[in-house]
């Protein structure tokens, strides 16, 4: 990943390497590797994910529907 640092300005470049870092999900990644999650618990965490991802699709649906 390259960043160009435009007119000495470092603050937007920080910007804008966090805004792609976090769309890639590094910072996401990040977070979990932080400290080591046994893999029932991983798969407890993706399952309660994946029911929470379904829901809002469901609202989400469901407003526009109307």
């Amino acid at each position: 990943m390259k960043i160009e640092v435009r007119n000495n300005n470092v603050e937007k470049a920080i910007r804008v390497l966090k805004k792609k870092l976090m769309k890639d999900g590094v910072m996401k990644e990040l977070k979990m590797r932080q400290y080591y999650e046994k893999p029932s618990d991983r798969r407890v965490r993706k399952k309660k994910e994946m029911i929470a991802n379904y829901k809002k699709k469901q609202r989400l649906l469901e407003k526009f529907k109307d």
